[in-house]
C-alpha cells in the first residue's frame, strides 16, 4: 500500500504543476519532448506506465524546476515487488551522482545491497561515469564495489581497485603515493589490456613523486608484459590465426617503448647515465615492430625524438658540453622539448661551471610560457626549471633574479603539494635572505604561511625529455 502512495505522490506533484500551469497533456508533450500518450498511461493507468529519469527531467525543466526535482520520490521506480529495476535505477544514479543528490544515492544503495548480487549495479554505474571523464563522481560506487565484493581476485573487484587508482589522481603528493600504495597488490591480478595501462599509469605516478626505485619495478614488469603480449600477437599472425585488437588506451608499441624509457629515465635520475644509455638505444629506433599501422608509427617517430634528445640530456649530465650546439638546434625544432631541455641544460651547468646566458635569453620566450603548462610531468619539470635557474643565478651573484625564482618554485610545490621540493625553496630564500627586498619578504611569508612543511625525500629529479601518457 505505501508503494502505491508514493507512486501517487509522485505523480500527483506531477498533475498539480499541469493544473497550476494550464497544461494540457499535449502542451506538456510539446515541451517535453514525451508522446502525450505515454504521459497519460504515466498519470492514469493503473498500474501506471514507468517514468523514465529523464523523462522526469523534462518535465522539471517544463516546469521551470531545478534539476533533481521529486528524485527523492523517484526511487520508488526503481523497485517493484522487491525486484529492482536496472533500466531505471543505472541512470537514476548515474543522474543523482552529476547533480550531487548523495541522500537519494545513500538511499538506493542501502536498499540495493540488501542484495550482494546488486553490486554489479553499482559498478555498471561507476563505470559508465569513468568512462565519460566523470572520475570523481565515480569514486564513492566503486568503493562501494570494492567493500561489497566478497572475492578479491574478481574481475570486478580488481578492475574497481585500478579505476579507483585512476580516479584518485590529484595534485597532493601524499595522496597520490596513498593511492599508488593502495592499488599496487592488486596490479598482477588485471587483465593483460588492463595491466599494460596500469603499469604504465603507476610508473608516470612514481616518476612525478621522485620514487625512481618503484619507476624502475614498474617499468621493468611493463618492459616484460609488453614483450610477451607482443611475441603472442606476432607469432598468431605468423600462424594465420585471427589477432584480435588489444582493448588498451594506447598502440602496443607504446607500452613497449614506454618500459625502456622510463627505466632509462630513472637510470639517469639515479647518476647511472652510462647503464641509462642502454636503454635509450633500447627505443631510439622501433621500426622493426611488426604489428605497425599509422598510429603506431606516428608514436616511433615520438620515441625517436625522445631518444635524441634524452641523449643529449646524458650527454649534457657527463659534462660533454660541446654537443650544445647541436642540442640548441634540436630544441628550435622540437618546441615541446624547450623545457626539460633547460633543466638538463641548466643542470649541467651548475655542476660543471659554464655560463648559459646567452642559452637563456635564446628561449625567453619559451620560458615566459612555462606557467601554461599544467599536466603533472611538465609542472613537475617546471619546479626543477625554477629551481635550478635559481642555483644559477646565486652562483653569478643575482640574488635578485634568483629569489624571484623561489619564490615561483614554492607557488608551483605549494601548488603541487610537493613538501620536499618547498621546504628546500624555503630554507634557499632563507639562506639568501639578506639580499632580499621588502616586497620578496612579504611575498615569502604570504606563500609560507598558506603551504604545509612536512615529509623528507632526497631532492632529485630528471630533466629528460618524457612523453607523459
Amino acid at each position: 500500500m505505501g508503494f502505491q502512495q508514493v507512486r501517487r505522490s509522485l505523480r500527483s506533484e506531477i498533475e498539480r504543476h499541469l493544473k497550476e500551469r494550464g497544461y494540457t497533456l499535449s502542451k506538456l508533450g510539446e515541451l517535453t519532448g514525451i508522446n502525450p500518450g505515454h504521459i497519460s498511461e504515466i498519470l492514469n493507468c493503473n498500474p501506471p506506465r514507468a517514468i523514465t529519469i529523464s523523462q522526469l527531467d523534462a518535465m522539471g525543466a517544463a516546469f521551470e524546476q531545478a534539476p533533481g526535482w521529486l528524485y527523492e520520490l523517484y526511487e520508488e521506480e526503481c523497485f517493484s515487488e522487491g525486484k529492482v529495476s536496472r533500466p531505471r535505477v543505472v541512470p537514476y544514479l548515474v543522474r543523482c551522482a552529476e547533480i550531487g543528490r548523495r541522500d537519494c544515492i545513500e538511499s538506493v544503495v542501502s536498499k540495493l545491497l540488501e542484495n550482494p548480487k546488486n553490486v554489479s549495479i553499482l559498478f555498471s554505474v561507476a563505470e559508465y561515469l569513468f568512462e565519460r571523464g566523470n572520475l570523481e563522481k565515480s569514486i564513492p560506487f566503486y568503493q562501494f564495489v570494492i567493500e561489497t565484493e566478497k572475492d578479491s581476485h574478481a574481475e570486478r573487484f580488481v578492475l574497481s581497485q585500478y579505476r579507483l587508482f585512476r580516479a584518485l589522481q590529484s595534485t597532493d603528493s601524499e595522496k597520490i603515493w596513498e593511492a599508488v600504495i593502495r592499488f599496487d597488490p592488486y596490479r598482477k591480478r588485471l587483465p593483460e589490456n588492463y595491466q599494460l595501462d596500469a603499469l604504465l599509469q603507476l610508473a608516470n605516478v612514481c616518476y612525478t613523486l621522485r620514487k625512481w626505485e618503484e619507476v624502475e619495478k614498474y617499468a621493468d614488469e611493463l618492459r616484460e608484459l609488453a614483450h610477451i603480449v607482443y611475441e603472442d600477437q606476432v607469432l598468431k599472425q605468423k600462424m594465420k590465426k585471427r589477432v584480435e585488437a588489444l582493448n588498451t588506451e594506447r598502440h602496443l608499441v607504446v607500452y613497449y617503448g614506454q618500459g625502456y624509457l622510463l627505466k632509462g629515465i630513472a637510470l639517469e635520475s639515479q647518476g647511472k647515465y652510462e647503464e641509462a644509455k642502454r636503454y635509450v638505444d633500447a627505443y631510439a629506433d622501433l621500426s622493426w615492430f611488426e604489428i605497425m599501422d599509422e598510429t603506431g608509427r606516428v608514436e616511433v617517430e615520438k620515441f625517436r625524438r625522445w631518444a635524441t634528445a634524452n641523449l643529449y640530456t646524458l650527454d649534457m649530465l657527463t659534462g660533454n658540453t660541446d654537443i650544445l650546439p647541436d642540442y640548441i638546434r634540436f630544441l628550435d625544432d622540437n618546441p615541446r622539448e624547450i623545457l626539460p631541455g633547460l633543466v638538463t641544460i641548466i643542470k649541467s651547468a651548475n655542476e660543471f661551471d659554464f655560463s648559459i646566458d646567452s642559452i637563456l635569453e635564446h628561449f625567453a620566450e619559451s620560458i615566459a610560457h612555462f606557467y601554461e603548462q599544467q599536466d603533472a610531468i611538465s609542472t613537475c619539470q617546471h619546479m626543477q626549471f625554477r629551481y635550478e635557474l635559481a642555483q644559477y643565478l646565486f652562483k653569478n651573484m643575482k640574488f635578485t633574479e634568483g629569489l624571484d625564482e623561489i619564490l615561483g618554485c614554492m607557488v608551483l610545490s605549494d601548488t603541487m603539494m610537493d613538501y620536499d621540493i618547498f621546504k628546500r625553496c624555503a630554507a634557499l630564500f632563507w639562506e639568501h635572505l639578506s639580499h632580499a627586498s621588502d616586497q620578496q619578504k612579504s611575498t615569502y611569508h604570504t606563500i609560507i604561511s598558506k603551504g604545509r612543511i612536512k615529509d623528507e625525500r632526497r631532492f632529485s629529479i630528471a630533466g629528460s625529455s618524457f612523453g607523459f601518457v
